[in-house]
């Protein structure tokens, strides 16, 4: 196991490029399922969740190349393979398998998803969905069992906004006969990004990016190539950062369009910005204000900005409330800041944070993915070295991340954890 050190207080100036999308890259790998002759994804991350995904899709058969985040995935020996444990309890998204497989074997076991512990992500609007479909659905020994004859094209209306959900209906219901159609679906531009991948395979499928999304049924895929999108969630990071510690930060491959509800709430606490047409320049912002945000589905501001936004908050001048509407969970992080001087409190599903204030280095421990976000851009604002445990979260989410940091000019590495480090972090 390893840690990360970070020693406080260098200005951070120059360009970083944002990688393909995390969020995008663990429903578009599951989706190759669906085809008949190979897909080629072009540039995805190199982070831990797609490398699981790629031994799962070995684990069934099929024949997987992945290289300077290109990946071609040959599906045709692919055989509908139990998945009960193992690397399925890693990642949160191995949840797509379910759809996928479904809709290509009419049949599928997957244990019940890992990743984050964010509190209760029940996958009920998944399983509604199949099951309108026509799969009989079975929660065995802690594995989804899936079972259909044959899937037919359905109404169904999502009782709450869920990508996971509809991206899952999606994937289940392009090879059903008939038209399906999706009420009340999720808007994310990842869902835009695997309808464009399906499509492109021959799905018939319309409004993608809207609350209703209409898909005929086709009988066969085949496969393509397709370009995956920026992750918008790590660029809203690096913007964050360049608006906590930068002096010039340019943001390379971002869709400024995805981001626009964090460069509203960055312009109101002071940071001046930039947009082009693939890139943000985040200028150095003086005197930050306070502002208060609420976590909303897109495109509202992101539950998963809202931790590392909570680090940049503790150098604003004024009181701000934090309210996260979709993750009541989401404030593990705050324990940590507190470590580190951060003055916040917590009631209920709102963190109240009082600031300006100086953070000191501390050793604090990663909870989940963008909880370690928030406490590397801490540990960057702050005086002296942080020491962040827990980067197996950060790996899940965060490609090359020390990497880019220092060309940035910060002064981050890894260290090797001691035993005596490692029992602590168990105990």
């Amino acid at each position: 196991m390893e840690k990360l050190k970070i020693a406080g207080g260098y200005p951070l100036k120059g360009t970083i490029k944002v990688s393909g999308a995390k969020n995008s890259a663990v429903a578009l790998i599951p989706a190759t399922i669906l085809a008949e002759s190979p897909v080629t994804i072009e540039g995805l991350p190199d982070i831990s969740d797609v490398q699981i995904l790629k031994s799962l899709l070995e684990e069934i058969g099929g024949n997987v190349t992945f290289e300077n985040g290109d990946m071609m995935v040959d599906p045709r020996s692919m055989v509908s393979m139990p998945l009960p444990n193992g690397k399925v309890k890693k990642l949160r998204a191995s949840y797509y398998l379910m759809g996928a497989m479904l809709g290509r074997f009419k049949k599928a076991v997957i244990g019940l998803p890992g990743g984050c512990h964010l509190g209760p992500r029940p996958i009920d609007q998944h399983i509604k969905g199949f099951e309108a479909l026509g799969a009989k659905v079975t929660n065995e020994q802690g594995a989804i069992y899936l079972r259909a004859d044959e899937l037919k094209g359905a109404r169904i209306y999502l009782d709450v906004v869920s990508v996971g959900a509809t991206i899952n209906i999606m994937l289940a219901a392009v090879k059903a006969k008939g038209k399906t159609i999706i009420e009340n679906a999720a808007k994310e531009p990842e869902i835009i990004d695997v309808a464009t991948l399906l499509t492109n395979m021959g799905a018939k499928i319309k409004g993608a990016g809207t609350d209703i999304i209409r898909i005929e049924g086709v009988e066969s895929l085949t496969g393509c190539k397709h370009t995956i999108i920026p992750d918008r969630i790590e660029a809203g990071t690096y913007m964050i950062l360049g608006a906590a510690v930068g002096e010039g930060v340019l943001i390379d491959n971002v869709i400024p369009h995805h981001m626009e509800s964090l460069i509203a709430k960055l312009r109101e606490m002071g940071v001046p910005i930039e947009t082009g047409d693939e890139q943000i320049y985040i200028g150095k912002g003086e005197q930050l204000k306070a502002v208060d945000i609420k976590t909303l589905v897109y495109p509202g501001f992101p539950t998963d900005l809202q931790q590392p936004f909570t680090s940049l908050l503790t150098r604003a001048d004024g009181t701000a409330v934090v309210t996260d509407t979709i993750y009541s969970a989401r404030f593990k992080h705050i324990d940590e800041l507190r470590r580190m001087n951060a003055n916040i409190k917590v009631e209920g599903r709102a963190a109240i944070v009082n600031g300006p204030v100086t953070l000191q280095g501390a050793k604090v421990k990663a909870s989940d993915l963008r909880a370690g976000a928030a406490l590397v851009i801490a540990g960057l604002m702050a005086e002296g070295i942080t020491e962040v445990s827990g980067l197996e979260h950060i790996d899940r989410g965060y490609s090359d991340l020390v990497d880019k940091l220092n060309g940035l000019g910060a002064t981050i590495w890894r260290e090797k954890m001691t035993e005596e480090e490692i029992e602590q972090l168990k105990n």
